[in-house]
């Protein structure tokens, strides 16, 4: 599988990510590829050695250009043809990459995926899919940030493509589906999602619970949670602030009661750490482009990087694009 790997996009790039990128050695099979999209300079500066140990797995792909978290995301596609991001995206367009991995400019990322990758037959707004910790494993939220300003049937494309990508990932026949919203009962919500309800009932495919209120998220209410892209946004980046916080206060307060018995709980937080941490996960996928992209968080380290590349390599295996086709893709008479 050919991976390419924006280098230069993220708050920690390129050395975390160039870091990353030599520990995904490890979990790559013999006819894997990971292609490193930046300044060439730079990247050997970091990894140079390793590149001339690995010459097969490690292949530079030259960008002059870095698009910042600042820049405006379609000017930045326009105006930066030779930055990262764009090149990365073109190898993918070409068919040179099978998968595409970036923690740049969320915006930039979205815009390159609908205008050079193009979104699938049927699929009008493609939405970030990522996956949230609870009580029984993960439910798979979507959009996280892809589209801030959705239409009903945009939320209701994102109710097939996740019921598919849930089936096709952790092979659950039919995956729950609920829609984010202030309450429970049906008269309560926004134009948006009451319509976006009655869209998503009207198919018998998916198999509808309602809605779903944010404080039962940790309980896993239902397997795939649809939001739009601003309101999922908020609640990913809460749900990993409120987690940090609160772990935190934990192990100072052990620390406070004695050192022994924080060192007794040291491992016990570690492990609920670890299941909040969205390193863990690597990366959320942009659901609706053509080929696997996935969108790794700004603050990423070294492990996220690792571990989508993991994610990419499993995406790769499930055929999710012609999947999504197949349900949406207008049918001819």
């Amino acid at each position: 599988m050919r991976i390419a790997i924006d280098a230069m996009g993220g708050d920690n790039a390129p050395a975390l990510i160039l870091q990353g990128i030599v520990e995904a050695l490890s979990v790559l099979d013999s006819d894997d590829t990971l292609i490193v999209v930046g300044n060439p300079e730079i990247i050997r500066q970091h990894i140079g050695a390793q590149i001339d140990a690995h010459p097969k797995q490690l292949v530079i792909e030259p960008a002059s250009q870095v698009i910042t978290m600042d820049d405006s995301p379609v000017e930045a596609i326009r105006g930066k043809k030779d930055s990262s991001i764009v090149r990365m995206v073109r190898l993918g367009r070409e068919g040179k990459a099978d998968a595409l991995i970036s923690a740049g400019n969320t915006g930039a990322l979205v815009a390159a995926g609908v205008l050079m990758l193009k979104t699938l037959t049927g699929v009008d707004r493609p939405g970030i899919a990522v996956m949230l910790p609870s009580k029984n494993g993960y439910i798979l939220m979507c959009d996280a940030g892809a589209n801030i300003q959705p239409k009903p049937e945009h939320l209701y494309q994102y109710a097939v493509m996740s019921s598919l990508y849930v089936t096709a990932l952790r092979g659950i026949e039919r995956p729950t589906v609920g829609i984010l919203n202030i309450g429970s009962e049906e008269e309560k919500g926004t134009p948006l999602v009451k319509e976006a309800r009655e869209l998503i009932k009207a198919d018998p495919t998916l198999n509808f619970v309602g809605y779903i209120e944010g404080r039962a998220i940790s309980n896993h209410p239902c397997d795939v949670l649809i939001t739009d892209g601003f309101t999922g946004n908020v609640t990913l980046k809460v749900i990993e602030g409120c987690s940090e916080a609160l772990f935190r206060s934990m192990h100072e307060e052990a620390k406070a009661e004695s050192p022994d018995l924080a060192a007794k709980v040291k491992p016990l937080i570690g492990r609920m750490m670890k299941r909040y941490d969205h390193e863990e996960a690597g990366g959320a996928m942009l659901l609706g482009v053509s080929g696997i992209f996935f969108k790794v968080h700004g603050s990423a380290g070294a492990r996220a990087i690792k571990n989508v590349v993991v994610a990419a390599k499993a995406a790769g295996k499930l055929n999710i694009g012609t999947q999504i086709e197949a349900r949406l893709a207008p049918k001819t008479v």
